[in-house]
């Protein structure tokens, strides 16, 4: 089965157009490096908790929209070949500006163990 990394964080409402223009930078990058394909969605309806939630999980601020996302390999080697060559790419550069506070940003890779 393919491998997913995934991701969350809080984007400021009034930069929702350079978030799309980051993340289609940040999509060629991954699909040229062998991803199947990046999928990112603006949060609609994300509610916040009591115990925990995602905006909790992110410490979004007012005016923040949750932005969850993520990235699909064909396996976990293909992901791990991919990230190496993706941070050798200048578009990733550390010093690239992010429309989000990439401290608060929430990833992990995950094995598929169902897909329908």
């Amino acid at each position: 089965m393919s491998y997913i990394d995934g991701m969350i964080c809080a984007v400021p409402e009034n930069k929702k157009d350079d978030f799309i223009v980051f993340s289609r930078a940040m999509s060629e990058v991954f699909k040229e490096n062998g991803a199947t394909s990046v999928v990112d969605c603006w949060g609609d309806d994300v509610p916040d908790g009591e115990v925990t939630s995602m905006p909790m999980a992110v410490k979004a601020e007012p005016g923040e929209i949750i932005v969850f996302s993520w990235v699909a390999w064909p396996d976990k080697a293909a992901r791990d070949a991919g990230w190496s060559a993706a941070m050798q790419d200048p578009r990733m550069a550390p010093d690239a500006p992010m429309p989000f506070d990439g401290k608060r940003l929430i990833m992990g890779g995950f094995n598929v163990v169902h897909k329908a």
